[in-house]
């Protein structure tokens, strides 16, 4: 049968102030497994290439802080990012591929 194309699902914004935790869902349509499928995370700046953040619940790209997490539960993938900095202030994407 034909396979269907997931669709992925992020709030519009989320506000916190320095010093605190965000957590950005992403919400998967269909069915997701984290082992057959990679959810990547990507941070972009106005005007800027987007940038590689994190894979799954590891492999963080390179000079990416620590302080970015990802975890997931059911359909949902999550990006946290602890003790929230200035500079964090950026348009976050999900994206799936397998």
């Amino acid at each position: 049968g034909a396979c269907s194309q997931p669709v992925l699902t992020q709030p519009s914004s989320a506000s916190v102030s320095p010093g605190q935790t965000a957590k950005l869902s992403c919400t998967i349509s269909s069915d997701y497994s984290p082992s057959s499928a990679n959810l990547d995370w990507y941070q972009q700046g106005s005007g800027q290439a987007p940038r590689f953040v994190l894979r799954r619940t590891s492999s963080r790209g390179v000079g990416v802080s620590d302080r970015f997490t990802g975890s997931s539960s059911g359909n949902v993938a999550y990006l946290t990012i602890t003790n929230v900095k200035a500079e964090d202030e950026d348009d976050y994407y999900c994206a799936l591929w397998y």
